[in-house]
């Protein structure tokens, strides 16, 4: 895995020297190029104006904001260079909170974070232990590409993962989403909402989580290379059902499920009754 930043952890006067990895693998995810239709050769970026359709060079390109309609201020690249944070290298902690404080709109990109050489193990392993033990999060900022994010420390195995996170100002209120205030639920589909969940809930390693499209879109690719036929099957959408008749069939679904891991246990241990019963006559007929 390679680095893709070092620097330094500090808290107080508690110095770490770090490397920062990304913890996405982009390898399995599939991207397309662009093509003529015609000759199957590459097509490139065509900067066009929207405005007089001219063709553009990258000199004739400007980053411009939008203040009112169809009204823009043109930024440069040297009034950019004037609000550049000069990164200093340091992941600066300024505190540590309860998880229960950060609310999950608010995580973003993780990274892991890894001891920067054999020196630093010790510290490094210090801050893992402190963070796990104390069951809290670490809380500062960090400067990469000349941006500064707010970032959050958390423990993770034998190390510690680092999330950007999204700054509130960003988030929008659930409030803000329609025909949400307001509702109320039905108290006898209530309980019976509560009897499904708790005839459903599992593990989440029990849980398929791989990239159902991803894999769907490999296969795919896989048969035109082939030249196979593409066979698909539409899904069926089912028919809406009441929803106190949705949950009661829900719930006895849940149920069937789970049976035949029951009767499989009862079975092995009438086996092991009835094995024992019969060395116990054999012994007596001895």
């Amino acid at each position: 895995m390679r680095a893709i930043w070092n620097g330094h952890i500090r808290f107080s006067l508690v110095t770490i020297p770090i490397r920062l990895y990304s913890a996405i693998d982009t390898k399995e995810t599939v991207s397309f190029n662009q093509l003529h239709r015609e000759d199957n050769g590459r097509v490139g970026y065509d900067k066009k104006c929207k405005k007089c359709g001219k063709s553009l060079t990258q000199q004739d390109i400007v980053k411009g904001y939008e203040y009112e309609p169809d009204k823009y201020v043109t930024i440069e690249q040297e009034d950019l260079n004037k609000v550049k944070i000069k990164s200093n290298k340091i992941i600066e902690i300024e505190g540590f909170v309860d998880s229960s404080e950060v609310h999950p709109t608010l995580y973003d990109s993780p990274y892991y974070i890894g001891p920067d050489g054999e020196v630093a193990s010790q510290p490094y392993a210090l801050l893992t232990k402190t963070l796990k033990d104390s069951s809290k999060l670490a809380v500062g900022r960090i400067v990469i590409r000349d941006r500064e994010d707010v970032v959050m420390l958390s423990s993770l195995d034998n190390g510690i993962v680092m999330y950007k996170l999204r700054y509130p100002s960003e988030v929008r209120k659930m409030s803000e989403v329609p025909l949400v205030d307001g509702v109320e639920a039905n108290k006898e589909q209530l309980k019976l909402a509560k009897t499904l969940v708790d005839s459903m809930t599992t593990k989440l390693s029990e849980i398929d989580l791989s990239d159902r499209y991803q894999d769907a879109l490999k296969e795919m690719i896989k048969a035109k290379v082939e030249g196979k036929e593409i066979v698909t099957t539409e899904e069926e959408i089912p028919p809406v059902v009441d929803m106190m008749k949705a949950l009661k069939m829900s719930i006895e679904q849940a149920k069937k499920e789970k049976k035949p891991m029951e009767k499989a246990k009862g079975v092995k241990k009438k086996e092991k009754t009835a094995s024992k019963t019969t060395k116990t006559k054999k012994r007596k007929s001895a």
